[in-house]
């Protein structure tokens, strides 16, 4: 590890949790932005809109419709055909700015709250402390998430609704209010929630696992190219295990925001206890993956670049005569 003379920001400061909150902005702003066109595809496998004429007025009902989109290549060619090539970037603004907000959010707070609990928590397993840390971290990258999602999810599944963020905020506001920006909180919540803490959680062991098991080298002693093997390994571990976890409020989710239920019991009811766990799951993981793992990747390049290590694993620090020192937890 290089000296504290050698590192562009210390660890442990407002200047470092800065850096991670600019990574993590950086990182999963544009990962989120390249994954676009499978987001859109995800959110009409979720739900399909189509227009019913009753005997005594018109309402729009919002179903599930999982035979039109029945794979993700002839979904993408359905999309092609009925919509244009364009739609496959519909909402791309409310992943690049929500996600940035979100991902800044969840990994300069997660640096800051693992160093808080780790400090507190000096007998607890260091599993725990993860847990901890990913929960709180999300709690409050979710409320900033939120009005974003909610447009984003529209504008994806409603092509009439709006074309982006700056038509889609004032258009939800002048409909719903306030409310309308946050009545998925806390599905969103119960979906990125399990997710979070299980991703770091799975990241922070995989990282460890990696080190002590099959490299069998201290991080340090690795080259950066190594590290960041590491990284992308555990990365990719920690997205497809999260994943399968979330994806039940992940449907729940766009059921809410597309207006198909208005509460979570009725979406739970409408869209079927089996079906939560399946529907749309392998696209997900097929989003969800390789979009964390790249995440990680840059999130970390980012920090090896500034001259700091790589992530994972819990230090503590201590002051003593304005020097920081740093001690490895077991």
């Amino acid at each position: 590890m290089k000296n504290s003379s050698q590192r562009r920001v210390e660890e442990f400061t407002a200047g470092y949790y800065g850096l991670c909150a600019g990574g993590g902005m950086l990182s999963a702003g544009t990962t989120h932005l390249a994954i676009t066109p499978l987001d859109v595809l995800k959110v009409n496998m979720q739900v399909t809109l189509r227009r019913l004429q009753s005997y005594f007025d018109f309402t729009l009902n919002v179903f599930v419709n999982p035979m039109k989109y029945n794979g993700i290549l002839s979904g993408f060619s359905t999309l092609c055909r009925e919509e244009g090539a364009s739609a496959l970037w519909r909402g791309w603004s409310g992943k690049f700015f929500g996600y940035g907000v979100q991902g800044g959010c969840k990994f300069g707070l997660y640096e800051y709250f693992k160093t808080l609990y780790g400090g507190i928590l000096v007998d607890q397993r260091k599993g725990v402390i993860f847990f901890l840390s990913g929960a709180s971290a999300q709690v409050f990258a979710d409320v900033a998430l939120c009005p974003f999602e909610a447009v984003k999810v529209r504008v994806q599944a409603q092509s009439s609704f709006a074309k982006g963020l700056a038509d889609g905020f004032p258009k939800l506001y002048a409909t719903e209010g306030l409310y309308g920006f946050y009545k998925g909180l806390l599905p969103l919540w119960g979906r990125n929630l399990p997710f979070s803490m299980i991703m770091f959680t799975t990241f922070e062991h995989s990282v460890e696992l990696m080190y002590h098991k099959i490299i069998q080298k201290r991080r340090e002693d690795c080259s950066k190219a190594q590290q960041l093997a590491v990284t992308c390994s555990a990365g990719y571990a920690a997205g497809a295990i999260g994943t399968v976890i979330s994806n039940p409020a992940d449907n729940i989710v766009s059921s809410l925001y597309n207006k198909k239920a208005a509460t979570i019991m009725q979406a739970v009811k409408n869209i079927g206890f089996a079906n939560l766990f399946t529907r749309s799951l392998p696209i997900r993981i097929a989003i969800v993956g390789p979009a964390v793992t790249l995440q990680w990747f840059l999130y970390d390049s980012i920090k090896v670049f500034s001259g700091l290590p790589t992530s994972g694993g819990l230090r503590r620090h201590l002051k003593d005569n304005e020097l920081l020192s740093y001690e490895a937890v077991p």
